[in-house]
């Protein structure tokens, strides 16, 4: 295989953005496994999880952070390597706008709607457990009224964010490949 450009700057940054969302992801996952232990919150993650209901609310978030925040974040940075560094196509005037939108609106769609989720999945889990075990003893219906109710909207939002990051993207893709 010739590679036809230079290194990739985008590339590059899709890679970093990666590396910060795996080092994040890698803190929550630190705190949820031992945050009821060291007094970060009154009710253990994995009692929430083992709860269901809103508890897979973090379940979701947690795997959506994982999947789409980290892993195709790393995986679009070997698209902008292949467009620039093995088709020789820089990123110039629109298609670079674009890029940068991908990467910026990208990275804090998938970010906000994936904790939010998962902050709403462990306070409704630990609110419907027992109040000896930390809980508020709530119903379903009082955790989606109480909680979940108030951040329908706001992770509607980053996911609208997020996929108006990946459309513009791949309008970028296409203008890059297709210039002369």
């Amino acid at each position: 295989m010739e590679l036809k450009g230079k290194t990739s700057k985008m590339a590059r940054l899709f890679l970093y953005a990666a590396i910060i969302q795996g080092g994040i992801a890698a803190l929550i996952t630190f705190v949820s496994a031992i945050g009821d232990q060291i007094g970060l919150y009154p009710v253990a993650v994995a009692r929430v999880i083992a709860g269901g209901e809103p508890g897979m609310w973090f379940v979701m978030g947690y795997l959506t952070y994982l999947i789409v925040g980290v892993v195709a974040m790393a995986v679009t940075s070997l698209f902008y390597f292949y467009i620039e560094t093995v088709l020789g196509k820089g990123y110039t005037g629109a298609a670079k706008t674009l890029a940068w939108m991908h990467l910026v609106l990208g990275n804090i769609g998938v970010a906000g709607a994936a904790i939010l989720a998962m902050i709403g999945g462990y306070l409704g889990g630990a609110g419907m457990q027992p109040v000896s075990s930390g809980g508020q003893g709530w119903t379903t219906y009082q955790v989606h009224i109480h909680v979940l109710s108030y951040l329908e909207y706001p992770i509607t939002a980053f996911i609208l964010i997020a996929i108006l990051g990946f459309i513009l993207g791949g309008i970028g893709y296409i203008l890059t490949i297709r210039s002369k």
